[in-house]
């Protein structure tokens, strides 16, 4: 298994202020407080029906947006990711985890390589502000090429009964060490049903 040594935490590339992507000219920053609806757009477009944008408005409303990043092409906002605090049964009282949800791109954006930026500049930002970890529920094809793997395998559980598709990532070294039970999302999922 490696000698038992611990995996190191994600080679994370600093993020220091807007980046831009050449392929598809976009910058990625912290959302303003003038992004809000363009925002909400997003979201229910991207995922064709408002649950996830009202979740978005609940989680800022409730000052839960931890971090929360927009991609803007030509200073329009074409996609949005957002980070809550999460709960972990048996984890000591100075764990810092947080969720990724939602992660949206508008439709006409979609595999372009926007998603995939804003993840990973989504990922710095925690780790700057210094979580621990980051928690997602989602797709078992994509999330796994930033590092995710199967939180059932660090005896993590979630309150969805999902089992591939819910993944941790480490952002400090041994973070996961001596942790375990069931990850809560923020209240603000369940009012929505997400």
């Amino acid at each position: 298994d490696g000698g038992g040594c611990e995996a190191a935490p994600p080679r994370l590339k600093p993020g220091v202020g807007p980046t831009r992507s050449k392929r598809a000219m976009v910058e990625t920053r912290s959302e303003h407080p003038d992004d809000v609806a363009a925002i909400r757009n997003v979201n229910e477009r991207a995922f064709r029906s408002p649950g996830e944008a009202d979740l978005v408005d609940k989680l800022r409303a409730a000052n839960k947006a931890v971090v929360s990043l927009v991609a803007l092409r030509d200073d329009r906002v074409v996609g949005h990711i957002l980070f809550s605090p999460i709960t972990v049964t048996n984890a000591p009282g100075a764990f810092r985890g947080v969720g990724l949800a939602p992660m949206s791109v508008l439709p006409e954006f979609q595999n372009t390589g926007i998603g995939s930026r804003l993840v990973r500049e989504g990922l710095v930002a925690c780790q700057q502000a210094g979580y621990d970890v980051v928690v997602v529920l989602g797709h078992i094809n994509y999330y796994p090429r930033f590092g995710f793997a199967r939180a059932k395998d660090y005896g993590l559980d979630n309150e969805y009964e999902a089992e591939d598709a819910f993944m941790v990532l480490e952002l400090k070294n041994g973070a996961l060490k001596g942790i375990g039970g069931l990850v809560k999302f923020a209240p603000e999922f369940q009012e929505v049903g997400c």
